[in-house]
């Protein structure tokens, strides 16, 4: 396998909607529903973990600043494997996870040429797990402490998608040809799509501060999430191509130039990170607002409250094997306030 390096735009194609985008609310924010919810803990002990991904059953975990892969045993934790030449730094390190129909498992990391994703093998049997050598898919992608994306997730085509955050230079998210500020769609070994919106570019989207979340509906509608700067986070539906608008536009602008969100909140009641769509509903963890969001596919310019409060910041949500949903507590990262046991994965039990 030949591994992909982004490369400048080369070419350009008419827009492709595949999706479509429900209009948002009036006033440019939802309503802060009352809190509930309950969660039971799953495991403890947990040092700045970014994401969950499974191979098979088997929950694995990444740590953002020791670049260690966690594999969840009973109620604890061994390491599965050290990504090499991981170099942490604010927002940057070992992030997100993803893993393919051949249980293949994505690692998205800062190195030391910039953000990377790698593929590895996972070897061995529950509770004594490896991986294998890696395998580069894209790397020399932009990075900085801060705005530095780090999600990855396949979608229902297949395709591996990639956030990349704007890495500080927010003009570059206008610039189609510098990979900084947009969502990427690669094939699972890194090369191109052939119907990418733009013409031997990864570049599925762009305009983007710093994307956070995806996740898909049952009608394969993509949604993601992203942080603002100073007004507001965001909850967009992500169709091809399509400009999203920082720095231009920060929320909702009504400039036909832009794709608008089909929601925002003001970032101290947000910062939105990783997504997940269970029976029909959208779940974001959020950091700064320390709760669980849920947001209606049917109606995404609603949303309500689980956990508010309750665990401190959230910062990935996902579906087990099992159909429970899991979220994971982000206090160690050296922005929250961490209490006995954190950070941990929890149980949602009660909505």
């Amino acid at each position: 396998m030949t591994p992909m390096r982004v490369l400048p735009v080369v070419g350009t194609a008419a827009l492709v909607l595949l999706t479509g985008c429900s209009s948002a609310p009036s006033d440019g924010s939802a309503e802060r529903a009352d809190a509930r919810g309950s969660a039971e803990t799953v495991v403890t002990g947990l040092d700045a973990p970014w994401s969950i991904a499974f191979a098979g059953d088997t929950p694995l975990v990444s740590t953002r600043d020791d670049g260690e892969i966690l594999e969840i045993i009973d109620d604890g934790t061994r390491v599965a494997g050290t990504i090499d030449d991981v170099e942490p730094g604010g927002e940057t390190g070992l992030m997100g996870l993803a893993t393919d129909d051949r249980d293949r498992l994505y690692v998205h990391s800062t190195g030391p040429d910039g953000n990377r994703v790698e593929r590895y093998a996972v070897e061995g049997e529950p509770g004594a797990l490896s991986l294998g050598d890696a395998e580069t898919i894209v790397d020399g992608l932009p990075s900085a402490t801060i705005h530095s994306g780090g999600r990855i997730a396949f979608g229902p085509d297949g395709m591996l998608y990639v956030t990349v955050g704007d890495a500080g230079d927010s003009d570059d998210a206008q610039d189609r040809s510098n990979p900084a500020g947009s969502i990427l769609r690669l094939t699972p070994d890194g090369d191109v799509p052939d119907d990418n919106p733009f013409d031997g570019s990864p570049v599925f989207s762009y305009g983007h501060r710093n994307p956070q979340g995806l996740a898909w509906a049952a009608d394969g509608t993509m949604f993601a999430s992203e942080f603002g700067a100073d007004t507001w986070d965001e909850l967009n539906v992500i169709e091809p191509g399509r400009n999203y608008g920082w720095p231009v536009v920060e929320g909702i602008g009504g400039d036909e130039r832009f794709t608008d969100p089909v929601q925002q909140w003001r970032p101290d009641e947000a910062s939105p990170s990783g997504i997940e769509i269970h029976d029909g509903t959208i779940h974001i963890a959020n950091l700064r607002g320390e709760v669980l969001r849920t947001v209606p596919v049917a109606d995404p310019s609603s949303s309500s409250e689980l956990l508010a409060g309750e665990y401190g910041r959230l910062r990935d949500v996902t579906t087990t094997p099992d159909g429970d949903l899991w979220i994971l507590t982000n206090n160690t990262d050296g922005r929250g306030s961490p209490t006995d046991g954190d950070d941990r994965i929890l149980r949602l039990t009660g909505r």
